[in-house]
């Protein structure tokens, strides 16, 4: 159950990452293009990213 949790944890994080970045939702897709300013829509996408590598690792074994 748990590598199931941490698969659709990893893609909604992912999922809000990108809604955020796309929508421009209060500057932070600027700020994620300046990179400095944007550092927490990247934390949010790269954790998103490796929560589901992790859940489809632990699946595989």
């Amino acid at each position: 159950m748990n590598k199931l949790i941490s698969i659709l944890f990893g893609l909604i994080l992912l999922a809000v990452g990108v809604f955020v970045w796309g929508n421009n939702w209060a500057g932070f897709g600027d700020a994620a293009l300046a990179f400095l300013q944007g550092g927490i829509v990247w934390l949010v996408l790269l954790i998103g990213l490796m929560l589901v590598i992790l859940g489809i690792s632990d699946l595989k074994g």
